[in-house]
């Protein structure tokens, strides 16, 4: 059965987010601004630029395996505000996790990748992988005779 939709979003899916964290193309604000990679091709190397923003160094996580490099940042966050007699008036928690991974081939090591995190942006700077020819083998065909 098909759900009626406004502006292109499912009507049922907008009734369980929150009405003003959704921008006018149907993703969250948040969807919208995180995880964002930029990637550049240099001589040798491939250079990753990815916005983490809100996120601090000890929340991301990078790990390399079977030649995936997958990275993730997860954050748990709360505020409270109380009035004078410590009854609440507001409290608000936040807990979530985003992650990404690229297929940077077989060949890269951990070794070899080098990250650093500054100001809400993690850069990655990985090695490219020249694929390698199989090396010819001479082989004789035995003749008889």
């Amino acid at each position: 059965m098909m759900m009626p939709s406004i502006f292109g979003n499912s009507l049922f899916n907008d009734l369980m987010d929150f009405p003003f964290d959704r921008g006018f193309s149907g993703t969250s604000k948040r969807e919208s601004t995180l995880m964002k990679t930029d990637v550049k091709e240099k001589e040798g190397v491939y250079e990753l630029e990815m916005e983490l923003p809100g996120y601090k160094k000890e929340d991301v996580t990078a790990q390399l395996k079977n030649g995936y490099l997958t990275i993730s940042a997860s954050k748990n966050t709360g505020s409270e505000e109380k009035d004078e007699k410590g009854n609440y008036i507001r409290r608000e928690r936040y807990c979530g996790q985003c992650a990404r991974s690229f297929y940077v081939g077989e060949e890269v090591r951990q070794e070899d990748i080098k990250a650093r995190f500054e100001n809400g942006i993690l850069m990655l700077s990985i090695p490219k992988e020249e694929p390698q020819k199989p090396v010819e083998e001479n082989t004789f065909i035995a003749i008889e005779g």
